[in-house]
């Protein structure tokens, strides 16, 4: 037994956060008010997968059970959702006498289909380390889906903070790679066959390139020059094939994690005592919490397993509700909880 339950009774903003319920997330997502919660970011236990216990989603006899019984969940998520907030759902693929199902796909469109919802992306969790299966006519699944579904064209969203250590990474670089390839292209230019106005061009071009890359506007750049370089597109006719022979040169920029893609790279991670079977990363919620929501907003997981998405929230200072149908989950989440505290702009770091 629990040492403490929360009460579903009488719920409001003020009363239900920073809790995890015990119980069936329909039944309790029900008395919560509409327009409630910042952002719900789940990952639904996967469909026939047995780790995961004999009640609860995921044990339907049939996928297409499986997916209405999500869509049930989901038009909850909608009601309760703020405007201006958003919904990330997680969900696992399934193989059935060799044949991939495509589960999380038929889940998106179903979830399109049965509500007034927008999907604004697939992010895309890409697996460093994938574990292996022991299967030699089938290639390793290194990948999993994270659906982002928006009801109004109000939703927060923070470009700037999201992905972002690759680009403080790399704009400590910049500074001296904008130089070492400008040096080159320099040189190329004093040897090239230009004449000395596309020379001039072409220096005034490349000045302001680098200053772009020091700037940390852009990752890198190159430089095609006329007479040392093949000509784009091995030789057809193309946008920089043009700029050479009009102007002698083109510049190639190139963005690189300064363009917010929409792939997350992280560990599978392993967590010493955690008894749930399928736990994503840490790092994958937090750069989804920095994206979706700002300090104070409300997370709500209605799968929330482990408790890892509540562990991100506190320590981001974010507020969180969880819940989990089984028991020794909710115990074992409370105590990670129960080791947690907030802390002023924390931040993961990714090692790969």
């Amino acid at each position: 037994m629990l040492a403490y339950q929360p009460s579903i009774n009488n719920i409001s903003p003020n009363n239900s956060i920073n809790k995890i319920y015990c119980g069936d997330c329909l039944d309790i997502m029900k008395t919560f008010p509409d327009d409630f919660v910042d952002l719900i970011i789940t990952s639904p236990p996967y469909f026939k997968q047995r780790e995961y216990g004999s009640i609860g989603i995921g044990n339907e006899k049939t996928v297409d059970e499986y997916i209405n019984n999500l869509i049930t969940v989901f038009r909850q998520c909608v009601r309760v959702i703020k405007k201006t907030g958003s919904i990330v759902f997680n969900v696992g693929d399934k193989y059935i006498n060799g044949n991939l199902l495509l589960v999380p796909y038929r889940f998106a469109l179903e979830a399109l289909r049965d509500r007034n919802v927008k999907l604004i992306n697939e992010i895309t969790w890409l697996k460093v380390n994938p574990v292996p299966k022991q299967d030699p006519k089938k290639l390793v699944s290194s990948k999993e889906p994270f659906f982002l579904f928006v009801k109004s064209n109000e939703y927060y969203f923070n470009k700037e903070t999201y992905y972002d250590f690759k680009d403080k990474y790399l704009n400590s670089k910049k500074k001296y790679s904008g130089n070492d390839i400008g040096k080159k292209y320099f040189g190329l230019i004093d040897k090239s066959n230009l004449t000395e106005n596309e020379k001039l061009l072409a220096k005034k071009e490349l000045t302001n390139v680098i200053l772009e890359v020091k700037q940390g506007k852009l990752d890198s750049f190159r430089m095609k020059i006329r007479g040392f370089h093949a000509l784009p597109y091995g030789g057809q006719a193309g946008g920089r094939k043009c700029q050479i022979d009009n102007k002698g040169f083109t510049i190639i920029k190139i963005y690189g994690n300064s363009i917010k893609k929409d792939v997350i790279e992280s560990t599978v991670e392993t967590i010493k005592g955690n008894i749930h079977p399928a736990v994503y990363p840490e790092f994958v919620i937090q750069e989804l919490l920095k994206l979706l929501t700002k300090e104070n907003d409300i997370v709500l997981d209605p799968f929330i397993g482990s408790g890892t998405t509540a562990v991100v929230a506190k320590r981001m200072n974010r507020d969180y509700i969880g819940i989990e149908i089984y028991p020794e989950y909710v115990k074992y989440a409370e105590g990670r909880l129960s080791a947690i505290k907030p802390t002023q702009n924390y931040e993961l770091e990714l090692f790969i």
